[in-house]
């Protein structure tokens, strides 16, 4: 089956080509790191993480960069607040950034984070090559793009040129349009600063300061995949001014187009229909959040929406992602303590072909612009098949049990959910013991009783056990 992709360039689906044979480059814009990530970030990184491990899973030989922003207005603003240095305050943050990353199951699957500081050479002779285009002009000690120059520039927006000015544009008297943006600013006292020359308009100008924020991203893709590459990624926020300024930048300097392929928005996250806000005490950082309801929790509510759609984070979606979460470990938990024999079963047949089937549509969902939604649902039901397998008396021999138990790890690994192995520790002994005694309770009638221990093996133990006229079936509750 052909993976295709909705390409906001196009704004259709179109059936995914590697520029090179099996190699796949993608670039995600990261992290500016003057305050912890939130749940916005998460449903994004989440997002393209999963990305990243289907590419892989389909035999892609994916390298995955994600970059991250430590000179920008924000961090300067936040560390002047704070009587720190800027330097010192990106660090800070972008340490508890890859703690957060690594905690959501992100950070393992990115080959590299580079940080705009490590790129001003390269950005200087992005600069140059614009300069040189007669893209570029110098004004008061910044260097601005001249957009009129740059035909294209609202391909990705699908905005009239004139609707820019409704959009927040660099300020700046003498600017030649209103929307011309800043390649590199004049530093202010105590802002962090570089100094370049370029030559420009045929005079040498020495500056003092700093890249502007899009010519980060462009010199750095530049520098780690050339000229054009496959995939960029980010949230849909920066298709303007942020992705159009990287195409105008990048086609403007090396002449190729497309500067991507294919270009891949995701949709917001607000917090009962609002946006995140510290002012409107909606905000919730990635650790707080992992903190209390866990990790594997973030991911299956970021995969239960569609990348591409705004998820509307409320406690009846989040209930609703912890009991489909819980359902699926339990079920597996099941599954993967139900009794098999050696020799052939009577629901190997149908447990194969089940396999089969579920492998199928798991793989038809996510190679349709990846459909996590349709995905997960189809992974549910094979669950909720299985589940009832084990509670219909049916037997099954190890190599189809193993089969099942292979097919749901496989796919819940692309997701990131199942990653813990409490499923495999057998019971203790006396929870065994616990279990027989309820059963032959229950089977003479001493409901209340045997009521009692099932809600010991609850409390004390955290089993939780469940009748079926075959049997009692049981699973650890996580």
């Amino acid at each position: 089956m052909a993976l295709y992709i909705f390409n906001t360039l196009s704004g259709s689906k179109e059936e995914f080509k590697p520029l090179e044979g099996n190699s796949v480059k993608m670039f995600v814009c990261g992290q500016t790191v003057y305050d912890d990530a939130h749940l916005g970030h998460a449903k994004t990184y989440i997002a393209f993480d999963i990305v990243a491990r289907w590419i892989r899973h389909l035999g892609y030989k994916l390298k995955y960069i994600q970059n991250i922003t430590d000179v920008e207005d924000k961090i300067i603003a936040r560390a002047h607040e704070r009587n720190m240095d800027p330097m010192d305050l990106a660090e800070y943050y972008e340490t508890r950034f890859f703690e957060d990353m690594e905690s959501i199951g992100v950070k393992q699957d990115v080959d590299m984070y580079p940080k705009s500081s490590e790129y001003i050479d390269t950005i200087r002779d992005q600069i140059q090559a614009l300069a040189d285009n007669g893209y570029a002009y110098y004004l008061g000690g910044d260097i601005y793009y001249d957009v009129s120059k740059f035909a294209d520039y609202t391909k990705l927006s699908r905005m009239n040129i004139e609707e820019l000015s409704n959009h927040r544009i660099e300020p700046k008297e003498g600017k030649r349009n209103s929307y011309d943006f800043a390649l590199w600013k004049a530093a202010k006292p105590g802002e962090p600063k570089w100094d370049i020359t370029i030559s420009i308009d045929g005079k040498e100008v020495k500056l003092s300061g700093r890249p502007g924020w899009h010519i980060e991203d462009t010199a750095m893709t530049y520098a780690l995949f050339g000229p054009q590459y496959d995939i960029h990624g980010g949230a849909r926020e920066l298709i303007f001014p942020h992705h159009t300024n990287e195409i105008a930048q990048a086609e403007a300097a090396y002449g190729v187009k497309p500067f991507v392929r294919y270009w891949m928005h995701s949709g917001m996250l607000n917090i009962r229909g609002q946006e995140m806000h510290k002012s409107l005490k909606n905000f919730v950082p990635i650790r707080d959040f992992v903190k209390e309801h866990g990790a594997e929790m973030l991911r299956f509510m970021v995969a239960s929406t569609h990348y591409r759609k705004e998820i509307n984070f409320t406690d009846s979606y989040m209930d609703l992602a912890r009991r489909n979460l819980y359902y699926i470990y339990s079920s597996f938990n099941i599954l993967y303590n139900m009794k098999a024999s050696d020799s052939s079963g009577d629901a190997d047949q149908y447990v194969e072909s089940s396999a089969k089937n579920f492998l199928n549509e798991f793989s038809s969902a996510m190679n349709d612009d990846f459909n996590t939604p349709l995905a997960l649902s189809k992974l549910l039901i094979f669950v909720k098949d299985l589940r009832s397998l084990a509670s219909s008396g049916k037997s099954i021999s190890k190599d189809a049990k193993q089969h099942a138990i292979d097919a749901v790890l496989e796919c819940a690994s692309i997701i990131g959910i199942l990653a813990g192995d409490g499923y495999k520790k057998p019971l203790e002994e006396g929870i065994y013991k616990l279990i027989e005694e309820r059963e032959i309770l229950r089977k003479a009638g001493e409901f209340s009783e045997a009521d009692a221990i099932r809600k010991r093996l609850l409390d004390e133990y955290g089993t939780v056990v469940e009748d079926t006229e075959y049997g009692p079936l049981w699973y650890r509750r996580t």
